[in-house]
């Protein structure tokens, strides 16, 4: 089946839908809505957690804790599947964010999503204010220096959080996504055990899940389990599209 994509005024993640019939090109043009204003994104909440795609229908692919050396990997295969992705990044953590600015570059230019993750991954309900706001402000500046965007999408490090870090991404303006099929790839990342990641995935995509957390940072995820998810997908008759929604004066 031919893999179709698109944008999406919701998550702007890699989406997959069981829409039926589609044309086999789009340009950028001719899929961003109409209304790009305040209304539109306001259906996106702020400093509340998202766990689900609001699309009935559709999954979002998302991986944490890079860039790393993995990354260039999933991007490759992303590209050879016609597949698009959301990226937590941190500054640092597996590695440091100064030392993959092409790797940055590269996930712009072929379209997917770049996200914050904050700069160090810390649990963020350990810190106080002025902790939580360096975490995301040191991120961005980061961000602007090297690809010249302020991420506005961020995922809380070991999805925990507590009131003050929801409050403060409220007040620095963060979509902060939660996760409702969680691979734990770092527990398997074991040629002989990444299995049990995969069934996890087909299971909780099974209950409904369709915001997938997998991690970029580990060897087995990137050379077994993506390929995998992939193939469940496209096994399912589904189809992947993307929906990016810019948001004015933020860039991505």
């Amino acid at each position: 089946m031919e893999l179709l994509i698109f944008l999406t005024a919701v998550l702007f993640f890699t989406i997959f839908s069981a829409a039926a019939s589609l044309p086999k090109t789009w340009s950028l043009s001719s899929l961003l809505p109409n209304d790009t204003g305040p209304a539109t994104i306001s259906q996106v909440p702020i400093g509340a957690v998202i766990d689900h795609c609001i699309v009935p229908g559709t999954v979002a692919l998302t991986f944490d804790d890079g860039p790393y050396i993995y990354t260039p990997q999933i991007l490759d295969t992303l590209s050879q599947r016609g597949a698009r992705a959301t990226f937590f990044l941190n500054g640092v953590h597996m590695g440091n964010i100064h030392e993959y600015t092409d790797v940055m570059r590269r996930t712009i230019a072929e379209g997917h999503q770049l996200a914050s993750h904050t700069w160090s991954h810390p649990y963020l309900s350990t810190l106080d204010h002025a902790g939580i706001v360096s975490q995301m402000t040191q991120l961005e500046d980061a961000f602007a220096s090297i690809v010249g965007i302020i991420p506005r999408y961020m995922r809380m490090p070991f999805l925990m959080f507590n009131p003050l870090a929801l409050s403060v991404m409220a007040e620095l303006g963060y979509h902060v996504i939660g996760a409702s099929i969680d691979t734990k790839d770092y527990e398997h990342d074991d040629a002989g055990q990444i299995w049990l990641s995969f069934e996890k995935f087909k299971a909780e995509l099974n209950a409904g899940g369709t915001i997938v957390l997998a991690h970029d940072v580990h060897y087995n995820t990137v050379n077994v389990l993506v390929e995998n998810m992939l193939n469940e997908i496209e096994a399912r008759g589904l189809i992947r599209k993307l929906h990016p929604l810019p948001l004015p004066g933020f860039g991505f």
